[in-house]
């Protein structure tokens, strides 16, 4: 669900009890699209979210903490010299738009009291933070919209603020019968859940068919298939719920599919057309956005951030993949090396029953006990020991290529895997420091060029650490999210008993569970931590994946090899369907 008017209510209606009067302390920018604001208020520290984020835009209180970059970029900076110390007079939701305007008042160089605005605007992929002064002239926004990217409105410094264009649409906070019923007759071909959110402002697809729910009417039917009394109804529906909007009575909830425990929508107030579904209820509508928005919002930056790391990763995958395809070709085409050296022998063995100018000549093989005749080519203008010759040439030739050849195939295939790991790696990150984990591993590797700020690593730069669950039985189990994690993991974390997990010949997570000494681990322990091993590896999508599991003390890391190459011995299999719901239910520790 979006966030229509009602969130957008239910989120002032927050910010306004909690925030109203409170200084503005800290302000930083952690993303290009996105503003947290420390404000002081009723004695209480409190962070403001700001998103412009296209897909997730929205205002909430938060508790996460984000990294900030090192410089504040140029819109926090301008923030920072005009509303930093201001105080909160007034939150406020004009004309029950997505829209969310904050005033503020602060002294100015002169020392003479101002107001500013910040105004919050949530549409979308036109969603926007701006700042406005007292005349309302724009000083700086999240994003600059000139006239070449929109003609209908321009955003930039120095222009005159004006509210984003009218659809059109009634006011739901002055909702009367006469006009609905009006618009009911207007509209009398198009479906009742259409002509409630196309006609009036803030209400979405999804809330206008809780309102014909409501009232015990199908939202498919058209306008013309009710009678008065059914429109009447469906407005006292209508009413009864804005009423309580008006006077702020909210039920804040996240819907869940009650079989797999995926969240299906999220809603302000109660939402009776979700009847069997699972429902749980927040205290605030701040808590509900966290909780819905923390993992879809940190995937989405994750996966901006990661894709071109992706893309190298990818394009390398696709170069070893065209060297294996030579490598098998140069094979097959030496594979009648041996032939040649025979040849090589017989005319070598026989030179003088041959003459120059022959074409071909057959000898007898008696290296077979049978002793066969094999029929030899010549080359005519060669004379026959030059002719002998030239199948040892052609044998060496093919000897020194097989023999470099099979050194360059181990280190293509060693690649590949090494590769194949990373981008498994990759697409599993969940936090910045996985993705900063991963690029330093790969500018190690050569893959990536070092750039100056890559001899000097940031100290304070968060440092990823395996992913750690608990089992059913209450054991420890640790997955790691790297190649180089992988070795931390196996080689310097886990103790010698420990049992390890790895996806038979699939790349994929080193997976570690902490016997502490335990002589004997339950059957569900190595079930769950076998799923998370192919849940984390290129068979995720696939059924019956093999996992070796064995104690750590019987796998070794040869010599020189790439991070997450190791080998092992004396170990168990287990097939494994990946089991998501499972993986994702596990506790966390």
């Amino acid at each position: 669900m979006a966030l229509d008017g009602i969130t957008v209510s239910n989120i002032v209606c927050e910010l306004t009890d909690k925030l109203l009067g409170g200084r503005i302390d800290k302000i930083y920018q952690p993303q290009k699209d996105e503003i947290i604001i420390s404000v002081r208020s009723i004695g209480s520290n409190f962070k403001l979210l700001m998103s412009a984020n296209p897909s997730h835009p929205r205002i909430q209180l938060t508790s996460v903490s984000k990294d900030n970059p090192m410089t504040p970029p140029m819109f926090c900076m301008v923030l920072r010299k005009h509303i930093a110390g201001s105080k909160i007079t007034n939150i406020y939701q004009p004309d029950f738009e997505r829209v969310v305007v904050l005033e503020m008042d602060s002294l100015n160089e002169m020392g003479d009291i101002t107001t500013k605005r910040l105004i919050i605007e949530i549409m979308g992929k036109h969603s926007n933070i701006i700042l406005v002064d007292e005349n309302n002239k724009i000083l700086d926004s999240i994003k600059h919209i000139s006239h070449e990217t929109s003609s209908v409105r321009e955003v930039l410094p120095g222009k005159e603020y004006s509210s984003p264009p009218s659809q059109g649409k009634l006011d739901p906070q002055k909702l009367n019968e006469s006009e609905f019923l009006q618009t009911c007759s207007e509209k009398n071909s198009l479906k009742l859940q259409h002509v409630i959110y196309q006609s009036y402002t803030g209400i979405s697809p999804v809330i206008a068919s809780e309102i014909c729910n409501r009232a015990g009417i199908d939202a498919s039917l058209h306008c013309e298939e009710l009678d008065i009394d059914e429109r009447k109804k469906l407005f006292m529906t209508f009413d009864s719920l804005m009423s309580n909007v008006k006077t702020a009575v909210f039920a804040p909830e996240i819907i869940y599919e009650n079989k797999t425990g995926r969240i299906v929508d999220f809603s302000p107030v109660e939402m009776t057309q979700y009847s069997g579904f699972k429902k749980v209820p927040f205290q605030s509508i701040s808590e509900l956005l966290e909780c819905f928005y923390s993992e879809r919002d940190n995937d989405y930056h994750i996966k901006q951030k990661a894709h071109d790391m992706r893309r190298l990763v990818i394009s390398n995958i696709e170069r070893c993949v065209k060297k294996k395809e030579i490598q098998i070709k140069t094979l097959k085409d030496n594979e009648g090396l041996e032939n040649w050296k025979l040849k090589g022998e017989l005319l070598t063995a026989n030179i003088y029953a041959i003459e120059k100018g022959m074409n071909t000549v057959k000898l007898v093989n008696y290296y077979q006990e049978d002793m066969p005749e094999i029929e030899i080519a010549l080359n005519p203008t060669k004379t026959p020991s030059e002719n002998a010759q030239k199948y040892y040439n052609k044998y060496n030739k093919a000897k020194r290529t097989l023999a470099a050849l099979e050194i360059q195939k181990k280190q293509n295939d060693e690649e590949l895997a090494y590769l194949e790991g990373v981008l498994i790696a990759v697409d599993t990150s969940t936090e910045d420091a996985d993705l900063k984990d991963i690029r330093d591993e790969l500018v190690e590797q050569g893959f990536i060029k070092r750039k100056r700020g890559d001899k000097k690593p940031d100290k304070r730069q968060k440092k990823s650490t395996p992913l750690h669950f608990i089992s059913t039985d209450g054991f420890d189990i640790y997955v790691g999210k790297s190649n180089i994690q992988n070795d931390e993991l196996t080689i310097h974390f886990a103790k010698s008993n420990d049992i390890w997990l790895h996806t038979k010949n699939i790349p994929g997570s080193h997976v570690i569970i902490a016997t502490n000494d335990t002589a004997v681990i339950p059957d569900q322990t190595i079930i769950e931590a076998a799923n998370l091993a192919a849940y984390n590896s290129k068979g995720k999508n696939g059924s019956n994946v093999p996992v070796d599991y064995c104690p750590r003390k019987n796998v070794k890391k040869p010599g020189g090899s790439k991070p997450g190459l190791v080998i092992y011995e004396n170990n168990k299999t287990i097939y494994i369907t990946p089991d998501e719901i499972m993986a994702e239910n596990m506790k966390k520790a």
